[in-house]
């Protein structure tokens, strides 16, 4: 099965406006996250985008990008554009990267993609294991319940996606924004209004759920920050330039 990886970016970011085009050792995170995902070697990389500077950012480090339209609602109908102006025929996967992980593991990125094909599921994602209380009482961090215990080998489905603090529920892991779709699941996807689940705790991956589209969860080896504020950032900044 052949898969394509893209990720959408773009620079309105409420939170921290101009995130993808901050730099962390001289290279702008949204660059560093496609040399990420070309690293994990599953299939081409793209950046979806409304902004031509992120196309021009991405080009001048030898990145494939494609140009998009202002009006998506998420993140998920910008690359569905991007896969349709790609040329998609062979294409089996579409792998949704956070254009704001620059530490997502590439071995999460490859385990996703395996069991996807090994399962033949329709959408699958990430999650990890709780290590800190704190991340139930933090609404910033959603967290997936899924009908079994993960471990290494299994796929389960999610139950539910959440945000507020549900301490007493069994199987609940730190969600971690990646998506892996059939190329039929997508299309379908993007085709449902908005669902009330969705629009209430903004989270989009409500809208497969009460679309009857079933999510798998992997268990990810790693629990990458993601970038939503200046602390965020620049507490990435000091763990990469150390690495480097």
């Amino acid at each position: 099965m052949k898969t394509l990886v893209i990720i959408p970016s773009r620079l309105s970011a409420t939170r921290l406006p101009g995130k993808p085009l901050l730099k962390i050792n001289g290279t702008s995170m949204i660059s560093h996250v496609v040399k990420k995902a070309e690293e994990a070697n599953i299939g081409e990389v793209i950046v979806a985008t409304e902004d031509q500077e992120i196309v021009d950012d991405v080009k001048k480090n030898g990145g494939q990008v494609i140009l998009t339209k202002k009006q998506h609602k998420t993140g998920t109908d910008r690359i569905y554009e991007a896969l349709q102006k790609f040329n998609n025929t062979d294409i089996d996967l579409i792998m949704n990267l956070q254009g704001d992980e620059p530490l997502m593991n590439i071995e999460d990125i490859r385990g996703l993609n395996n069991q996807m094909i090994k399962k033949q599921s329709e959408l699958g994602t990430l999650a990890s294991e709780i290590k800190d209380k704190t991340i139930y009482e933090n609404q910033n961090i959603v967290k997936a319940i899924t009908t079994e215990k993960l471990d290494n080998l299994n796929f389960p489905e999610a139950i539910n996606f959440v945000r507020k603090d549900l301490k007493d529920i069994k199987n609940i892991y730190h969600h971690l924004g990646i998506y892996c779709y059939q190329k039929e699941t997508l299309k379908n996807f993007v085709s449902f209004n908005q669902s009330k689940n969705e629009l209430k705790s903004k989270l989009e991956q409500l809208r497969a759920l009460d679309n009857n589209i079933k999510i798998n969860v992997a268990l990810s080896k790693s629990s990458p920050i993601g970038v939503d504020t200046k602390e965020d950032f620049l507490a990435i900044k000091k763990i990469m330039e150390y690495k480097s």
